[in-house]
């Protein structure tokens, strides 16, 4: 590890925690757990966390409630951590507490973070953020509850061990946390497999107007503000979807995009190995992993999958 906690701790009195926009469940996993234990093991300090909109399957973590939502005008910290942010504007309405900290950390696992922190441990080639919590703290110490938290994290983010960024370091981290006496296959149920209603209605529409493009070499489909108010379904509601379609065979890509604001999407990219979709999303201002990442694009549907399917198509011809 690059930072010590007990040396960046040392002397402050306040801290906060934050997450990026729409957490996921590495996001909620790994601000929770670290939340968790600061207020375990550094009682003496006031520890805040700040987290969007929490979705209610993550909500079984212990002290989820806890999260703030909104921020107070003049509040500065001794510390500012934030957890699986690629860059400052990912913590969205918590980025003025990290701008007025009076020192910064990041932890995260995005390659297209650029160390934007006073502090960083910034690993590309780690499953998740939750894995490098794990590692960051003392292991001897991590509570149960604490250890709900990045285990269901790891397992987010490595979609439950079978993505290529499992190491043999993640399986131990995993075992670690198992025994603390954890119930890992409940928690991967409840908040990776398991869906609500309106989740499988938006899924299966997703999926039935679904097209292939560049050669049948990639899919994609998206969701409107529309189709989200007659389900009455919610960002949270679009989770997995573009990992579903990325299991279409013979797909090099899976693209997806769901409208956030009237012709304003949230674009999610999956690859296979011939595109690095990182280099894409990063290309349009946003950033992620080689082979998961994303990005906001503002237009009409057929001008982001224009603009996308472009930058798509260089990598895979190239390839050939």
């Amino acid at each position: 590890m690059n930072i010590s906690l007990s040396e960046l701790l040392d002397g402050k009195k306040t801290v906060a925690l934050g997450g990026h926009i729409r957490p996921d469940g590495d996001c909620v996993g790994s601000c929770m757990g670290l939340y968790l234990y600061l207020r375990e093991q550094y009682p003496q300090m006031d520890t805040d966390v700040y987290l969007e909109y929490i979705p209610e399957a993550y909500r079984f973590i212990q002290d989820t409630e806890a999260a703030r939502h909104d921020i107070t005008p003049g509040q500065v910290y001794d510390l500012f951590i934030c957890l699986d942010c690629g860059d400052e504007e990912r913590l969205g309405f918590a980025a003025p507490l990290f701008e007025s900290a009076r020192q910064t950390c990041c932890i995260d696992h995005h390659a297209s973070n650029r160390s934007f922190a006073d502090y960083n441990e910034i690993a590309a080639d780690a499953s998740s953020t939750s894995e490098l919590v794990y590692h960051l703290l003392d292991q001897e110490k991590i509570s149960r509850a604490c250890a709900e938290a990045l285990y269901m994290g790891i397992a987010h983010d490595t979609g439950v061990f079978r993505y290529s960024c499992t190491s043999p370091e993640t399986l131990e981290a995993a075992a670690g946390l198992l025994r603390k006496g954890i119930h890992g296959s409940e928690i991967v149920e409840k908040t990776f497999y398991e869906k609500t209603y309106v989740q499988n209605q938006i899924l299966g529409l997703a999926l039935l107007e679904s097209i292939l493009i560049l050669d049948k070499r990639c899919i994609v489909t998206w969701i409107t503000k529309k189709n989200m108010a007659f389900f009455e379904a919610i960002p949270a509601d679009m989770d997995g979807i573009v990992n579903q379609l990325k299991q279409t065979k013979g797909m090099e890509v899976a693209l997806f995009l769901y409208e956030i604001d009237t012709q304003l999407f949230k674009v999610s990219l999956r690859s296979r190995d011939q595109v690095d979709v990182s280099k894409i999303a990063t290309y349009f201002g946003g950033g992620g992993h080689v082979k998961a990442a994303g990005f906001t694009m503002a237009g009409t549907v057929h001008d982001v999958i224009n603009n996308v399917s472009h930058q798509i198509a260089l990598q895979l011809d190239g390839a050939c």
